[in-house]
């Protein structure tokens, strides 16, 4: 596919193994999209620290939030901040660019160095910042995102530069907003109500490769984690208990996923945690850190703590096998409350199977707006 400036291509890609017709205009224009590499662990966030250096938690989230406007050009500011909706809030899909174009927000490759710092700034102090979770998942997501333009380059559009970000409401003390933040395999859904977070779902995570890559100076396996954790979890369950949790149809994809919302099943699948051992009901509270986790800990301590209370009636579910690393794998976590799914699928753009994940909450998707 020819990617100079001002080409009009029309072309079809393969996406989650539905077929698009597409025609996309390289010219720069923001419906565009581009093959910049925006290596977001290599940028600099000094300055944007050291502006909101006084404040804490929601208070700096603000303030980065709003040095970042102070720096945009009126075009940009109108595309970035939105007024609040549930609507626009729903605008994510683990496609990549030629597969779904409906996304709102400027795209990374948009942003200067300064911008892209305070950026960087506002989803770190969003994110968690343990070792592979949080702000180092989302970093590594978007190395995949380079990876596939080197190795796979299919007119899909993949690139760290294609990820949107924008402010669904005014970032303040009072009132609700949204940071969305998302493109290919990553969804990232913080909102926030009077100054408090409300809800970090839904919380889209894939890779493609699903093995560890080396890509922008670092080796990268984001969603390594949660594929153990998972195992981890399946393995210690008895023949008696893994009879219960297996499922009698096999899944190909997850099926909470994007534009699914409330596509839950009537009745709760598996094994139910509360009929297993306190050590057991430790490996699927682990599972499920994995993916509350990549949230502030102001947030997920509270999500984390909610999760635990209705732990007895949360079931675990799975079919294909327990690695959860397997073509045709898939588990499922469903509790009142808390909804986790892991959906390993085949290769879409190079060789070797790669996951789908999802995780969603039944009251707290959107901030319980949806």
């Amino acid at each position: 596919m020819n990617k100079t400036a001002g080409i009009l291509a029309v072309s079809a890609i393969a996406v989650g193994g539905l077929y698009y017709v597409y025609t996309t205009n390289f010219s720069g224009a923001a419906a565009s999209y581009t093959d910049v590499n925006v290596n977001l662990g290599a940028v600099d966030i000094d300055a944007a620290e050291a502006a909101c250096a006084a404040g804490a938690g929601h208070d700096r989230l603000v303030c980065f939030a709003d040095g970042l406007k102070k720096t945009l050009s009126p075009e940009l500011a109108a595309r970035l901040e939105l007024a609040y909706s549930t609507d626009d809030a729903k605008k994510w899909s683990n496609f990549p660019p030629a597969g779904y174009k409906n996304r709102v927000g400027p795209i990374l490759s948009e942003f200067t160095p300064e911008q892209l710092g305070f950026i960087k700034a506002l989803l770190k102090e969003a994110s968690g910042l343990a070792a592979n979770e949080g702000m180092d998942e989302l970093e590594q997501v978007l190395n995949a995102d380079d990876y596939l333009k080197a190795k796979a380059d299919d007119g899909a559009g993949f690139s760290s530069g294609n990820y949107h970000i924008a402010f669904l409401g005014r970032p303040a003390a009072t009132g609700t907003w949204q940071l969305y933040f998302g493109g290919h395999h990553f969804a990232f859904a913080n909102t926030y109500k009077d100054g408090k977070p409300v809800g970090a779902s839904p919380s889209f995570r894939g890779v493609e490769p699903f093995t560890t890559f080396n890509q922008n100076g670092r080796d990268n396996a984001p969603l390594a984690q949660e594929q153990a954790a998972f195992a981890a979890m399946l393995a210690a369950l008895s023949p008696e208990e893994a009879a219960k949790a297996k499922l009698s149809q096999s899944y190909t994809n997850i099926i909470a996923g994007p534009q699914q919302d409330n596509n839950f099943p009537a009745a709760r699948e598996g094994v139910k945690a509360g009929e297993l051992s306190a050590e057991k009901q430790a490996l699927i509270m682990a599972a499920v850190e994995t993916y509350v986790r990549d949230a502030a800990p102001l947030g997920a301590d509270a999500i984390m703590a909610k999760y635990f209370a209705e732990l007895a009636e949360t079931h675990v579910a799975f079919s294909g096998t327990p690695s959860a690393a397997a073509e045709g794998d898939y588990v499922r976590i469903d509790g009142p409350s808390v909804w986790i799914e892991f959906s390993v699928q085949p290769g879409r753009s190079i060789p070797g199977a790669h996951p789908h994940s999802v995780w969603r909450d039944r009251v707290a998707d959107y901030g319980g707006n949806s």
